[in-house]
């Protein structure tokens, strides 16, 4: 039987732990809290971020790092981006030789603009054979529910992306794979700073066309940085691209929106942080994502607009009149 360790209790840790277990695996849950670790083992539950989801008997859950990586064949990483470098650190004496490394993170770090899979690379020291990365429109309390979903599992190595394909392929999760790295980790990133634009839009009162225009012109500097970093740019047409988008920007179930909205009613960052349970990714990676293109000289004019109302304070009227007051030009550009 295929043995997962999956770092991480939130709610898509513990969903994907899961749809590994619903596929045959046998899965253990780290996580830091022992009270919850005792919920998922005694109650079949994770009360915090899944309630009323009953996990299956495959799944169980521990508060020792150790335990859950002994014989682990995949060790699913879902903490949140700006704490991998750290943890990860921590775990590495204790992980098995030949475990394939699976990044659920969407984000990019800050300071180094490093992707996951390559925080992963440097801290590990796995080689890409050992690192995979799954991305696609996958809201956590849907697939919980055990609706309908599909992703996208990428490794360099096609061997290795079968392998995590066929242990997390159920009746309701069908998972493609892929072996762009590169264009999936970015499209699973900067979807959240686009839906943290189309929340800010929905909270300001705009329509249905200034939030189309958004999410389009958002997939349009997704790709522009995408093929500066040497990414497919059919990637971005697909499940992990736009794909993913869609159900970021659109969705109440998605945290980046949320927050988002929340900006755009005239809730100040600290207020709209102290509503927000769980890890908007897009507020922090919006700076790193600026970083990073502005290290491969591309322009990616709504994450600047995002990191000037979220980090700088610009009034979100103020700089949607600077974003649509921008000089005009060919639409692929």
């Amino acid at each position: 039987m295929t043995r997962v360790a999956v770092y991480g209790t939130g709610s898509w840790g513990t969903a994907f732990a899961m749809v590994l277990a619903d596929a045959g695996c046998e899965v253990t849950l780290w996580g830091r809290r022992a009270e919850l670790a005792e919920a998922v083992n005694t109650t079949r539950t994770n009360p915090d971020y899944l309630p009323g989801i009953v996990l299956p008997e495959a799944v169980r859950a521990t508060t020792d790092p150790a335990e859950a990586a002994a014989g682990a064949h995949f060790t699913v990483l879902a903490v949140p981006s700006q704490t991998l470098r750290g943890n990860l650190s921590a775990w590495k004496p204790l992980l098995p030789p030949h475990t394939v490394l699976v990044s659920l993170m969407k984000g990019v770090e800050l300071g180094t603009a490093k992707r996951m899979s390559e925080v992963i690379e440097e801290v590990a020291g796995a080689g890409p054979d050992r690192i995979a990365v799954l991305s696609g429109p996958n809201l956590a309390r849907e697939i919980a529910d055990r609706q309908p979903a599909a992703s996208v599992v990428a490794c360099r190595d096609e061997d290795v992306a079968r392998r995590l394909q066929a242990a997390c392929h159920t009746p309701y999760f069908r998972p493609y794979t892929n072996t762009d790295i590169v264009g999936c980790e970015l499209g699973g990133a900067v979807k959240n700073v686009i839906a943290l634009a189309v929340g800010i839009a929905d909270g300001m009162g705009l329509g249905d066309n200034a939030k189309a225009s958004l999410i389009t012109r958002g997939l349009a500097e997704t790709t522009r940085l995408g093929l500066a970093m040497g990414a497919d740019a059919h990637t971005f047409a697909g499940l992990a691209g736009l794909g993913d988008l869609v159900a970021t920007c659109s969705s109440p179930l998605s945290r980046n929106h949320t927050f988002g909205t929340n900006l755009g009613r005239g809730m100040t960052l600290a207020e709209t942080v102290a509503a927000t349970r769980q890890t908007a990714e897009g507020v922090k990676s919006c700076e790193s994502v600026l970083d990073l293109a502005r290290r491969h000289g591309v322009e990616t004019p709504i994450t600047e607009t995002v990191v000037d109302i979220v980090h700088d304070g610009k009034p979100p009227l103020v700089a949607l009149k600077e974003l649509m007051s921008r000089s005009a030009k060919p639409e692929r550009r």
